[in-house]
């Protein structure tokens, strides 16, 4: 297994322990198959590669064992991947959940969060204008978070935040392999966004369900080819920026 880094160090907090760190290399790592199903990691042989104690170690391995990406064993942590299935319901279940969220907001008073929404779209701008996929990523991650948390709705916040690392991997990969081959792509994500702040700002419900459905057009009743072909997950590993 190789030891270069596949989730950016920048975008963790200082206050990230190491845990927290580990789990967030090894969750892309298995999500991007650099790690192969069915590969056993023993603590040992982890605490050993990234110099770690461990515990920290123990920490990361259980919490892959809860999102369901290993298999705790005698022996160490049976790697059991993401399935194309799993994919698709993770990317259902957001889209409930934004569906909900925005059907409240649409009949809402909403002119904070508007403006909140609007310097997002405009860091992520500014982000790909200067090729950094990494933070547009993350921008994305964070302008859909925002929408989210505004109806202050805590079980659905709670559903959210299970689902939220995973999907991270997610776009983080699949943002990653676009700008490898379809770096034009980045202005229908754009344009799509400013429709949801449109729709959020007129009241059009038909509008929202037209970004909506345009934005999870990748993977919505279908897996990105990129989860199913191992030269395309290569390319999104291999991203440098």
């Amino acid at each position: 297994m190789s030891m270069k880094r596949l989730y950016p160090d920048r975008l963790l907090s200082s206050t990230n322990s190491m845990g927290e760190r580990l789990v967030s290399e090894l969750r892309i790592r298995i999500i991007s198959q650099d790690i192969p199903k069915e590969s056993v990691l023993s603590e040992n042989q982890i605490a050993k590669e990234y110099q770690v104690s461990r515990s920290p170690v123990r920490e990361a391995l259980k919490v892959l064992e809860r999102e369901g990406l290993v298999r705790l064993g005698r022996m160490g942590a049976i790697v059991i991947g993401i399935s194309e299935k799993d994919i698709e319901e993770i990317y259902d279940i957001r889209l409930l959940i934004e569906t909900f969220v925005t059907g409240r907001l649409l009949v809402s008073h909403n002119d904070a969060l508007l403006n909140e929404l609007r310097k997002v779209l405009e860091m992520m701008k500014i982000a790909i204008k200067y090729g950094d996929v990494d933070e547009f990523s993350f921008k994305d991650i964070e302008f859909h978070e925002i929408i989210i948390k505004s109806i202050n709705h805590q079980q659905i916040l709670m559903v959210w935040n299970q689902l939220r690392p995973v999907m991270e991997c997610l776009i983080l990969l699949s943002m990653r392999y676009r700008s490898k081959v379809n770096y034009e792509d980045f202005d229908r994500i754009l344009e799509n966004h400013e429709l949801i702040i449109e729709a959020l700002s007129t009241k059009d419900s038909k509008l929202m369900d037209k970004a909506f459905y345009s934005n999870f057009g990748d993977v919505q009743n279908r897996v990105e080819e990129l989860w199913t072909n191992a030269e395309m997950m290569k390319k999104a590993r291999d991203y440098d920026g």
